[in-house]
């Protein structure tokens, strides 16, 4: 057998490069770049290897390790999950850098490939700098805490493992059911060691995402019992949006009548206009997705986990209404006395659409919902509408972004109070031009994300919105962006803090404390200039005073040769209503009566919860 002589490092490097996929059935690389910061444990023998293949496996700098890695999540999710980006780190800190990253890939079940230097296999130097020491178990290091926030774990103690676990890594990202971050440690001895490895561990591989059909008596079950059903409703998820089966269920809808809503992260499988579509449903949705939930007596729920903010904490529905849960994963499928259908949506979809031909759901309950989201389109406008006052809210600007930017355009949110903004305001023009981070709702995502977003689709640019809060938690990618050349529009709304968990505190009897800059320990709270901060950058920047000047800015910034930041002040208090329900910790005991009066309502609301049994 033909051997090729090389050190674990560059073994690791060359299998990626010969690592391929298919998207829009033509090949690609399967990983198309490595986000890296170099320090000890991965400068000397990964940066050596990488820097070999920088025309075939091109590496880009970040300014933090944990950013880098969210730049590879918003490059996936981009991509829909067909190609995965590398992020690798240094030892100790650049390493723990990275576990928040792996938790917002983990819980939004999306594939990124973490590799961090580690630590002496053969411990003759330890210990090293910045190693962190277990005196009852030193094979424990800072590494092992991406155990709890990553789908594949290994260590790597000797070159010949890469043939056995590599291939496993891959898989597990490339599995619908199982997707997630893998994360490889690679100790600083073993990458420096040589092998002969087998020359068809290189060979090249074109993987292709494999699609799960669903069980017969499964989705026979599921056609009698949504056959059966009065009040059908279909509730379209982020699984929806990688399964690539967008058309499939927006005909599947039009066709049988069915009204469909939309999770948070399955915003944008259809476009707002689609016949069918209701909003989006939970916390941060419509009074009419909302509202046809309470009446549904079957709930389809496709490609979806269901979290609270989606099921409004399990209050959303009736007591007896009967769900079906089409997902590729088993978890997912069996929550909450499911019928589960395990299988991939867009075969699901296919497959049911088939079997239901012929039949169509009562007239007056697809009216129902159209006539509720009619009255939910009356509602936004009304929050949308251009007025004279000096601050503007969320939903005006919102209502702004949205009509001046391209139909193909790319809209990204996450933490704060803008999630719950776009997800109701935001009419979405094309499919898959939306994407809310809030499986982990991680403040710092979007920037890094805009980065990420733009550099795998250069047709589109990605229109990125945040509150000051987040600007001032992670804003170095905009010096990224720059840097490489990858551009995207930032919507700074400043409103003085973190409103939207002022608000939350208000709201269950709390004293505003420690979340807006003015209720804050501090000797002044004066407002950042961001337009500067921006400038120093590299970007271009401009602050505007008004809706009206928001409107013309953005125009300017779409003719702009660089990410571009745009800042305006918005209100704290003013937001866009919501009618579901919340369940969170109250103290049972309080000096202040309206943190007793609080308590007493969420005990009140808690009778209404759906038992997970």
């Amino acid at each position: 057998m033909t051997a090729v002589r090389c050190t674990m490092a560059q073994a690791l490097v060359r299998y990626l490069c010969n690592q391929f996929t298919i998207v829009d059935d033509e090949r690609a690389p399967l990983f198309p770049g490595v986000f890296a910061i170099f320090g000890h444990g991965n400068v000397t023998c990964l940066s050596e290897a990488l820097e070999a293949v920088q025309d075939t496996l091109p590496t880009w700098r970040g300014q933090n390790e944990q950013s880098m890695a969210m730049a590879a999540i918003g490059f996936a999710k981009a991509k829909r999950r067909r190609q995965i980006m590398v992020a690798t780190s240094s030892i100790g800190p650049g390493a723990l850098n990275m576990v928040t990253a792996a938790g917002l890939a983990h819980a939004n079940r999306l594939p990124v490939l973490l590799l961090a230097g580690d630590t002496f296999v053969n411990r003759r130097p330890d210990p090293v700098m910045q190693q962190v020491e277990h005196f009852g178990n030193p094979s424990i290091n800072v590494n092992d805490s991406f155990k709890a926030v990553t789908r594949y774990w290994d260590r790597i103690v000797h070159p010949e493992q890469l043939i056995s676990s590599l291939p496993q890594a891959v898989a597990t990202m490339l599995d619908p059911g199982d997707c997630g971050p893998a994360f490889v440690a690679l100790p600083q001895d073993v990458q420096e060691m040589a092998w002969d490895y087998p020359e068809a561990f290189f060979a090249e591989t074109v993987h292709k995402i494999p699609r799960a059909r669903p069980d017969r008596d499964q989705l026979g079950e599921a056609v009698r019992l949504l056959k059966a059903a009065s009040r059908p409703l279909i509730i379209s998820g982020g699984g929806v949006r990688y399964s690539g089966a967008e058309q499939e269920l927006a005909a599947l809808a039009a066709e049988h009548g069915i009204p469909l809503c939309e999770t948070i992260a399955g915003k944008g499988g259809v476009v707002h206009d689609h016949p069918a579509h209701v909003g989006p449903i939970g916390i941060l949705g419509s009074t009419s997705a909302n509202a046809m939930a309470a009446e549904a007596d079957v709930i389809v729920a496709i490609g979806t986990r269901l979290m609270d903010f989606v099921t409004g904490s399990w209050t959303c529905f009736a007591e007896d209404a009967k769900f079906i849960s089409i997902n590729a994963a088993r978890w997912d499928a069996t929550k909450h006395r499911a019928l589960a259908v395990v299988g991939d949506a867009r075969e699901t979809v296919e497959e049911l659409a088939i079997a239901l031909e012929g039949w169509k759901v009562d007239a007056d309950w697809t009216k129902r919902g159209r006539d509720e989201f009619a009255k939910w389109n009356t509602l936004l406008d009304g929050y949308q509408k251009l007025t004279n006052d000096s601050v503007p809210t969320y939903a005006q600007v919102v209502g702004v972004v949205n009509k001046h930017v391209g139909e193909r355009d790319l809209l990204i949110a996450a933490a704060g109070g803008l999630p719950g903004e776009v997800v109701k305001n935001w009419r979405v023009k094309t499919p898959n031009t939306f994407d809310c981070e809030f499986g982990f709702s991680c403040m710092g995502y979007e920037i890094s994300a805009g980065w990420g977003a733009a550099m795998a689709d250069e047709t589109r640019t990605p229109i990125v919105m945040i509150g000051d809060g987040t600007y001032m938690m992670m804003n170095s990618d905009i010096y990224a962006s720059v840097l490489s050349g990858h551009k995207f529009i930032l919507i700074v709304c400043d409103n003085g803090g973190y409103a939207v968990i002022n608000r939350l505190q208000n709201a269950k009897g709390g004293a505003s404390f420690n979340n807006l800059l003015k209720d804050c320990r501090v000797k002044e709270p004066f407002p950042v200039d961001f337009v500067k901060h921006a400038e120093s950058m590299g970007a271009l920047a401009r602050h505007v005073e008004s809706l009206g000047d928001l409107g013309e800015a953005l125009e300017w910034a779409k003719t702009t040769d660089r990410t571009t930041v745009l800042s305006i002040v918005s209100d704290a208090f003013v937001w866009t209503p919501g009618d579901a329900w919340w369940d969170v910790g109250v103290p049972d005991v309080s000096a202040r009566e309206s943190v007793r009066e609080a308590a007493a309502a969420q005990k009140e609301g808690r009778k209404k919860q759906r038992v997970g049994v």
